[in-house]
């Protein structure tokens, strides 16, 4: 048998074969990629290879189960991220379902209804996770027991037109301490831009004027979000509030009580002139105030007492209250021959009769009256509505 020999592989061929081959691999041609994988990395892919599992259902209860005190108004509602809701109620202590509404994604309920006090709500449903596992909704929560349920009452009403200088009055049937609160639970909206503020002109009341009269036909609407509100010292309000009425006309009444005349102006001209007797100037009691007064009523006929000054129901025709201090401009032929040229009222603007007539007939609810002349100035004292008395300055120092 011959010498069987070993078969060298040169050095350099050999290096040069790995070379090929890192080569080779380093410069695979992405097209079999492509083909494999479509061009996209696979998001559902582990490192390891393996499909990454999808969330379960989050889900968040509002108010968080246990809650106690909750105010009627607050946010009641269930939202799930990564999942929907399947079925959901809720309910009170005494089975009641309470209204809901359920998004069109099926990810939000919210609260249909208002809420009562004092009661106890329960959850109970499921949401579906993308995970394709069922979770459950449970929890309650307790409104919260008011000390007392205070009412408010609105001096505008839906579908009414007031005069440019009609102020918005809420009033309460108990004092109001977080006045900050309930302030922002109130809201006027115009049709056009108009600048305005709440003033808090007592405990119990609150006005809003805007800070010039108001532009002709504006339409207003307020809501007064009071239920559910803390009023302060455990007290909450009883219903919200909310009207929407209209500004009409300009008419402005420019009085002067050393002239003795009561003119009137509709959108800036002058369409009456009257002669008139306003109060009796060397009595201070009987003084017709000076300042900006508002239309607040009218009367075909108005019975006036004063035991002070030694009348009793006196029935005056065409009386127009402008403010509640016992202040109206009203017909009353007996100071015919003083109007125009001496004051000797009571404090109110005497009129002729057949004068009286003509102003009535064009007079709103919420007209300016604006009286000049007079040694006494409109005030606090003289009540509703004194409101154009205070300046802009300290109107807005009022708001809480």
């Amino acid at each position: 048998m011959g010498e069987k020999r070993s078969r060298r592989v040169p050095m350099a061929l050999l290096a040069a074969g790995i070379v090929a081959v890192l080569g080779l691999t380093a410069c695979t041609s992405s097209g079999d990629e492509d083909a494999a994988t479509n061009g996209k990395p696979d998001s559902t892919q582990s490192p390891s290879g393996q499909a990454a599992p999808k969330p379960p259902a989050k889900i968040t209860v509002e108010p968080a189960s246990g809650a106690a005190d909750v105010s009627p108004s607050a946010p009641i509602r269930v939202t799930v991220a990564d999942g929907t809701i399947q079925q959901l109620t809720l309910t009170n202590q005494t089975g009641k379902q309470v209204a809901g509404n359920l998004s069109p994604d099926g990810t939000t309920w919210t609260l249909g209804e208002p809420l009562g006090y004092s009661k106890t709500y329960t959850w109970a449903g499921t949401a579906k996770g993308t995970d394709g596992k069922t979770a459950p909704i449970s929890g309650s929560f307790t409104t919260v027991t008011p000390t007392r349920t205070v009412d408010a009452s609105l001096n505008v009403g839906d579908g009414k037109t007031y005069g440019v200088a009609m102020p918005i009055a809420i009033t309460f049937d108990r004092d109001v301490t977080d006045k900050a609160g309930v302030q922002k639970m109130l809201t006027v909206n115009t049709s056009v831009p108009v600048e305005g503020s709440w003033a808090w002109l007592s405990d119990r009341q609150v006005h809003w004027r805007p800070k010039d009269y108001w532009p002709p036909n504006t339409q207003v609407s307020l809501v007064a979000k009071l239920y559910g509100t803390s009023l302060g010292d455990g007290r909450y309000g009883a219903e919200d509030r909310t009207a929407n009425f209209t500004i009409g006309r300009s008419q402005v009444v420019r009085a002067n009580t050393q002239t003795h005349r009561l003119q009137v102006f509709v959108n800036n001209q002058m369409t009456a002139d009257f002669p008139a007797s306003f109060g009796l100037e060397s009595d201070p009691g009987r003084v017709t105030n000076s300042g900006t007064h508002v239309v607040m009523s009218k009367h075909d006929t108005y019975s006036m007492s004063n035991p002070k000054y030694h009348y009793e129901n006196v029935v005056v025709p065409w009386a127009v209250r402008i403010s509640n201090n016992g202040e109206f401009i009203h017909g009353y032929a007996p100071s015919i021959p003083d109007q125009g040229k001496r004051n000797v009222s009571h404090g109110c603007a005497n009129l002729s009769p057949a004068n009286a007539k003509i102003y009535f007939d064009s007079a709103m609810t919420g007209d300016p009256v604006e009286i000049a002349g007079s040694t006494n100035q409109l005030g606090p004292e003289d009540g509703d509505y004194y409101d154009w008395a205070v300046p802009w300055d300290q109107w807005l120092a009022k708001s809480a």
